[in-house]
């Protein structure tokens, strides 16, 4: 992948059931501060960030919503592909409060690095206390192979 601080714009996948609940706050904090699956981009980097939804299972949607997205920003700023990197919310990638790891998920790996080439990486931020369950053995982590 790409190192992160040639890229600019940052797009969060978040599960569509989970966001009928969710506001996605905790991502959006968790980008702002660069806390949780944003640690590798440092602070004063200046990245744009944009949520979506998987648009519902099995999440063919994000092949759309993400085309939709490259071609836009691509007419409208003059950005690449490799000016992007897309993650995958931890409502979708982990064992969380909001239930176990998409089962979709090797699927919309498949749409985002296969058929459209962008770079993915895994999680954005798992709240304190599905952290703790996680410790206390009450949540699993997902044994999914992961292409960061």
């Amino acid at each position: 992948m790409k190192n992160q601080p040639e890229k600019k714009y940052v797009v969060v996948v978040q599960c569509h059931i989970v966001k009928e609940r969710c506001s996605g706050c905790l991502c959006e904090f968790a980008f702002n501060n660069r806390t949780g699956g944003f640690t590798d981009y440092p602070k004063d980097q200046n990245l744009r960030f944009l949520t979506l939804t998987c648009g519902g299972c099995c999440g063919r949607a994000v092949h759309r919503k993400l085309s939709h997205f490259i071609k836009q920003v691509k007419a409208k700023e003059n950005l690449k592909k490799e000016d992007v990197v897309v993650h995958l919310s931890s409502c979708i990638s982990k064992d969380n409060y909001h239930g176990p790891p998409c089962p979709h998920i090797n699927y919309l790996k498949t749409m985002i690095c296969d058929k459209l080439g962008l770079d993915l990486k895994e999680g954005t931020k798992v709240s304190d206390t599905s952290e703790k369950l996680q410790k206390e053995g009450k949540y699993n982590e997902a044994e999914n192979p992961k292409r960061n």
